[in-house]
């Protein structure tokens, strides 16, 4: 992640590192290194979908919606800078929301963190300074909204065409 980037738009990741860092310190040091080496699995809960709550399933409609308005322009490389900056921001916007309202058990926290953490890591590529890593963003968040239906319990959920 990019200094300025930190700098800008705090909240998010402090708030995802404060949670995730008590979980962090009780995992043995291999599944800690296997994690900081980007290998960690998301898991379903004892092989069903993790709850949500209301803000979780309104964060991510909007992130949802927000995509979907975009995603032709995306598709076809007609996306501004501009836009992607917007969208970015509109992104960015929903996650802050999420992380500061939604109240899940501690394990589902931890698997959400997971699928946030993409949808932060696209925003930040979609203020990229190329048109190629803004694309690479907005890509990055749609494969996070794909996977979020198969972990997570959203009965309202619609899938981006």
């Amino acid at each position: 992640m990019k200094l300025r980037n930190l700098w800008r738009r705090p909240a998010p990741w402090l708030v995802l590192f404060a949670l995730a860092a008590p979980l962090a310190a009780v995992q043995p040091a291999a599944a800690q290194h296997q994690h900081e080496a980007g290998a960690h699995a998301l898991q379903l809960d004892n092989g069903k979908k993790w709850t949500t709550d209301a803000p979780l399933r309104q964060g991510m409609d909007a992130i949802r919606d927000a995509v979907a308005a975009d995603h032709q322009a995306i598709h076809t490389n007609k996306e501004t800078a501009a836009q992607y900056k917007a969208l970015a921001e509109k992104v960015d916007g929903q996650i802050a929301y999420i992380v500061e309202s939604c109240k899940l058990p501690p394990e589902a926290d931890a698997q959400l963190h997971v699928i946030l953490a993409d949808i932060i890591a696209g925003a930040d590529l979609m203020e990229g300074i190329d048109q190629a890593s803004r694309r690479e963003g907005a890509v990055k968040v749609v494969g996070a909204l794909e996977t979020y239906p198969q972990y997570f319990d959203h009965p309202t959920w619609r899938a981006l065409e």
